[in-house]
């Protein structure tokens, strides 16, 4: 997308805006019941809603197991760990297993600066995982 912009010197110029990435949400019930749910993209305040409507949904129907794929997600924000965290409280509550799964190397230093990986049961692989 082109933007018109000035340039101080009262010409005009045009300024190249890069699309920003959404979320793409997806999940899939395993043979034993247990939940995947695969995030990519950047997971911010901007594209939180669908993952939190997923998550809220998938955690009320209550599967023996709900894993978070992470291996896609490119960026994550303080509220997309905000969404993490309040997902494994509400798991917590209904007696749900929370595992998060292939965390790409970006949300795994969120994780650790903020001290929220001690509160996550992370695995390698999503297949690691659904076999915990």
């Amino acid at each position: 997308m082109m933007m018109p912009s000035d340039n101080g010197r009262g010409e005009a110029t045009l300024v190249t805006a890069l699309p920003r990435p959404g979320l793409e949400v997806r999940s899939r019930a395993t043979e034993t019941g247990a939940v995947v749910c695969a995030l990519a993209g950047d997971l911010d305040i901007e594209t939180l809603a669908s993952a939190a409507e997923t998550l809220t949904g998938l955690v009320a129907q209550r599967p023996p197991a709900l894993v978070v794929d992470l291996r896609e997600v490119a960026f994550c924000d303080s509220s997309g760990l905000n969404l993490l965290l309040r997902t494994r409280i509400a798991a917590e509550k209904e007696g749900l297993h929370l595992r998060l799964a292939a965390v790409a190397p970006t949300v795994l230093r969120v994780l650790e600066l903020t001290g929220a990986r001690t509160v996550f049961t992370i695995h390698e692989t999503v297949e690691e995982a659904l076999s915990a």
